[in-house]
């Protein structure tokens, strides 16, 4: 007997060494938690190269996203409509609308995408083809309307390609590495923005470059990881069902009391990033504030910050992620992380000068780096029917930080205008208390004792 199961043994490492190692459902496996659990630990670690294409196109597609929320849209607003802090929030909210309806779109379409390129694939060209275009229709805007449009293109374009190299992500992750790549991933989305307000600070007299280089970073580094990073032929995949307008419509929700942990996170999720979009989308015309200076010369000013926070990003990041995979834990770094944030948004809203305002500032960026990087590996680990939903759940999960991306910037100027104008005080301290009550609901996933 002990003969035979040896020989099984063998037999099963053999087939599984001649089988591609892509994350599929076979017909006959029914996905329950245990199998996703089996398949998730059968995948192989990706190579160093594998994880260096990951986190370029990552960095890429961080650059072009946020540099342009920080910066760049707030110079041509400027340009524009000088005074109009509350068309930023219009603008950004307008954008994250439109990922609304599409993200969930995108990840439900890509599972079921059978083509010789792979499931993810196509919708990463897709959605850099769409931001690259956004360029000069932002660049060249003659009004708001036309920048809003613009900002749209961007937003939603971009947005595809990162969401798509996220689903590449679940896919091919196992468990063992998820801490130390999604460390490494939320640092290149930390420092990508920081790299990129540095390089535009430089060339911000040219407002089509301002634009120009952070689309052109993301085009070079995500064309390197489509062309190197294997997405395996998705023709022979099953298909789940018909698609059909309801199940489309069903698959941007789901049921909380079915998938409790994940709904328990996407809840954290939500809050987190409701309270510190608050402050993200007007850091220009906070150090604007704070510092006494015109808009279009806070840059020196925030590529210092952003600069320093490199080194609080790496701490948090890399060391929040590979902590997490060292003990087998991910939620007190989620919560420490959000803690952090909290301090670092009370400590900005009583900030007003240079000094102050970094503490502040790299305290956030140590949060929101372990927070991010912690959370996304703690995401990939309760992802429900990974074998045939994940760009599903990783699209719904993305809902999270979009739908305050709608919100945020429309309470944010009601918030600014309590007492006076741009009360950046109160706003900052309701996006700590937020960030902090974000990652108590995290707290409650019970998967992870």
């Amino acid at each position: 007997m002990a003969q035979f199961t040896r020989r099984a043994k063998a037999a099963v490492a053999a087939a599984e060494e001649r089988v591609p190692r892509v994350n599929v459902v076979l017909p006959s496996v029914s996905v329950d938690d245990a199998s996703e659990t089996d398949t998730s630990t059968r995948l192989r670690p990706l190579p160093w190269w594998g994880v260096a294409l990951l986190i370029a196109a990552t960095f890429g597609t961080g650059m072009a996203m946020i540099v342009p929320m920080a910066y760049s849209l707030a110079v041509r607003l400027e340009e524009l409509a000088p005074g109009r802090t509350d068309a930023l929030g219009y603008i950004l909210g307008i954008g994250s609308a439109a990922t609304l309806v599409l993200a969930p779109l995108t990840g439900v379409l890509s599972d079921r995408t059978r083509s010789r390129w792979g499931r993810r694939r196509p919708f990463t060209v897709i959605g850099m083809v769409i931001g690259v275009a956004s360029i000069p229709v932002m660049t060249f805007a003659p009004n708001l309307v036309v920048l809003g449009l613009g900002w749209v293109l961007s937003t939603v374009g971009w947005g595809t390609t990162g969401a798509s190299i996220g689903n590449w992500q679940a896919d091919r992750l196992p468990a063992q590495q998820r801490g130390r790549v999604s460390g490494l991933a939320g640092l290149a989305m930390q420092t990508s923005p920081v790299i990129g307000i540095i390089v535009v600070s430089l060339v911000r007299s040219e407002t089509f470059l301002v634009f120009l280089v952070p689309a052109a970073a993301a085009f070079i580094f995500v064309t390197l990881f489509l062309l190197f990073a294997r997405d395996q032929d998705s023709r022979d995949f099953p298909v789940n069902g018909r698609l059909t307008v309801g199940s489309l419509l069903r698959s941007y929700t789901f049921r909380p009391r079915e998938v409790p942990d994940f709904a328990w996170n996407w809840i954290g999720r939500f809050v987190f990033f409701l309270g510190l979009t608050l402050t993200t989308s007007f850091t220009v015309y906070f150090l604007s504030q704070r510092l006494e200076l015109p808009v279009a010369e806070v840059a020196t000013a925030q590529a210092l910050m952003s600069a320093l926070s490199i080194g609080t990003a790496t701490l948090g990041a890399i060391g929040g992620g590979w902590l997490s995979d060292r003990m087998g834990r991910r939620k007190p770094f989620v919560l420490g992380g959000s803690i952090l944030v909290g301090l670092g948004c009370s400590a900005s809203a009583f900030a007003h000068d240079l000094p102050s305002i970094l503490l502040g500032s790299l305290t956030m960026s140590l949060g929101i780096a372990m927070y991010s990087a912690v959370g996304q590996a703690l995401l990939l680990d309760i992802l429900p029917q990974r074998e045939t939903q994940a760009g599903r759940y990783m699209s719904i999960a993305l809902l999270a930080q979009k739908i305050p991306g709608v919100f945020a910037p429309l309470a944010a100027p009601l918030l600014l205008g309590v007492g006076g104008t741009q009360n950046f005080t109160l706003l900052y301290l309701v996006a700590a208390a937020l960030t902090v009550a974000g990652g108590l609901f995290v707290m409650g996933i019970r998967s992870e004792n």
